[in-house]
């Protein structure tokens, strides 16, 4: 995907401020933190959003989710709780067409999200 912000960072093409890498994923600091820690776990290969998934992305989501894990523990969040999001298109606040998932803590998290 030539235009795609996230691939352009996993290229190295835009240098993001990394949390935690490895073969698949890629975790960075979101640029518009909702909370004290905001990083953005993406896979290395390009899914543009969740309804796109199928069954042989199932392994790489599942390292999405053990990439939040490792980033929690790297920022001190683990222990105190942290919240992960994903969002599917426009209507729920997607704005980059590559699917990520957002790990938030450092604070309290409420409930409903909003």
């Amino acid at each position: 995907m030539t235009d795609c912000l996230f691939c352009k960072m996993v290229k190295g093409e835009i240098p993001p401020d990394i949390v935690y890498e490895d073969k698949d994923v890629l975790a960075f600091r979101d640029i518009n933190p909702q909370a004290p820690t905001h990083v953005l776990v993406v896979p290395k290969e390009h899914i543009s959003t969740i309804n796109d998934l199928d069954y042989a992305h199932t392994e790489l989501v599942g390292k999405m989710f053990m990439g939040a894990r490792k980033v929690a523990e790297l920022e001190g969040i683990a222990e105190p709780g942290y919240r992960t999001v994903m969002n599917c298109n426009e209507a729920a606040g997607q704005t980059v067409f590559h699917i990520h998932l957002h790990v938030l803590g450092g604070r309290e998290m409420h409930w409903p999200p909003g």
